[in-house]
């Protein structure tokens, strides 16, 4: 039975990869004009959804770019979208209608998208259904995922034809066993895998059987904001983010009882929503910091709520790239955030643009805000330095990363490829080794 099966698998493969050579041969030649993001929920809020907009508004300038939204669960968008974007939506559930298949789908646990993807419950079969009619429909362009379970799935589904991104938001190590067993073999699938920093970079460098055709970081870019830089002046601290435990707000909450106590007309504010908000509003009152900490909830401008701020915490247990913190560079906050491995420990240079701080520790999270509470010329060096560090992620600066990328992919499809030529290395070192090192772990070069 077991030798029957395997020919049947194996006759299915062989009709699978004959469909899709039929496919490619009747396909449009390789193009960068169309550009598709797939995106598990567009209308949502979340760091992921911000910093796409942003990536897909730039993009817009020079090509046709559609967002494809697995899910709708709201009529509008909670961040502003560009007009020239178009958005496409595969399961609006606010309208389910009344067809009997999607409602018996609906009901069936997802297929396609493997249950280690943190999202998974937010699919079924009958988003499989769509989500595979729609990856198979697009012959050229590029098609581009946003999250590790639409990563694999269009490694698995896309045509040849189509140049393929994956872009990661989530740390590799953070992944489950299951899926990281996954990504190392479907990934290398993809045209092109783009991390958002050099430790997930080195990660993917290391873990990698076999590697995608290229593998480099692009950082996410400032996204724009309204109103001018903070003053500086206002004795309130700010956090914005999902109210999950991993977001480390009731870390915070603790060290801000310490804060508080030394400095009672400060206030913080902790901007979001999520599953932890109602133990999060307990604990303030347990705590007796009613009026001293606020949950104001969410805001779709968070360029407004940093501006009345001076100093902006991150307590999360570790962080991808995190958003927040460039927003606030970009507002001239002064920073003060628990040292995660991967993002905080690279946008930071600690006393120069923030404070980094050992991780999950309240008194050492609370003693250095209290610091910079303390220390006006050191809060207002720290901002500086961030304002400063915010301009080398302007938009343009990280589009054009997206520009040359996009153009090798092409090259690389349409024969016009030229291997760029190693500097010789006999005559001339390098004056700083380590940022040879650095610079060798941005990009990684095609396998051979």
């Amino acid at each position: 039975m077991r030798a029957l099966a395997r020919k049947g698998k194996s006759a299915m493969v062989r009709l699978y990869r004959g469909y899709n050579r039929r496919k490619v041969q009747k396909a449009p030649p390789p193009s960068t004009r169309q550009v598709h993001i797939l995106l598990l929920h567009a209308y949502g809020m979340g760091g992921t959804i911000r910093t796409v907009f942003n990536l897909a508004s730039y993009l817009a300038e020079e090509h046709d770019v559609e967002i494809v939204s697995i899910l709708k669960e709201a009529d509008e968008p909670f961040f502003p979208i560009d007009p020239r974007v178009k958005f496409r939506f595969l399961d609006d559930r606010l309208r389910p209608g009344l067809d009997p298949v999607r409602a018996m789908l609906s009901k069936l646990p997802s297929r396609l998208i493997p249950k280690e993807e943190a999202a998974y419950h937010r699919f079924n079969l009958w988003t499989d259904l769509k989500l595979a009619r729609y990856i198979r429909s697009v012959e050229t362009g590029v098609l581009m995922a946003t999250r590790p379970g639409l990563n694999l799935a269009m490694a698995q589904l896309s045509l040849p034809s189509v140049i393929t991104i994956g872009q990661e938001h989530v740390a590799l190590r953070t992944q489950p066993e299951a899926m990281q067993e996954l990504i190392k073999w479907r990934y290398r699938r993809l045209d092109a895998l783009v991390t958002l920093t050099k430790a997930d970079l080195t990660d993917y460098r290391e873990t990698l059987p076999k590697k995608p055709r290229k593998l480099v970081r692009i950082p996410n870019a400032v996204p724009p904001m309204t109103g001018g830089v903070a003053k500086l002046d206002a004795k309130v601290a700010i956090t914005v983010g999902r109210m999950t435990r991993l977001k480390g707000y009731h870390r915070l909450i603790t060290a801000w009882e310490t804060v508080a106590a030394a400095h009672p007309d400060w206030k913080l504010r902790i901007f979001g929503a999520g599953p932890q908000e109602e133990n999060l509003a307990q604990q303030i009152v347990d705590a007796g910091l009613e009026g001293k900490v606020e949950l104001p909830g969410p805001t779709a401008d968070v360029g407004a709520e940093l501006e009345k701020a001076s100093i902006y915490v991150l307590s999360s247990r570790h962080e991808g790239f995190p958003m927040t913190i460039l927003e606030a560079m970009a507002k001239g906050l002064a920073i003060v955030s628990f040292n995660s491995p991967h993002g905080p420990k690279e946008m930071i240079t600690n006393e120069v643009d923030g404070l980094l701080v050992k991780p999950r520790t309240n008194a050492n999270l609370a003693s250095s805000i209290i610091r910079v509470i303390e220390d006006e010329r050191l809060r207002r060096e720290l901002a500086a330095g961030a304002l400063e560090t915010s301009h080398t992620y302007d938009v343009d600066v990280i589009g054009r990363k997206w520009d040359a990328l996009l153009a090798e992919l092409l090259a690389r499809r349409d024969g016009t490829y030229v291997r760029p030529q190693r500097p010789a290395t006999t005559e001339q070192k390098p004056e700083d080794p380590a940022e040879q090192s650095r610079s060798a772990a941005e990009i990684t070069p095609p396998c051979p």
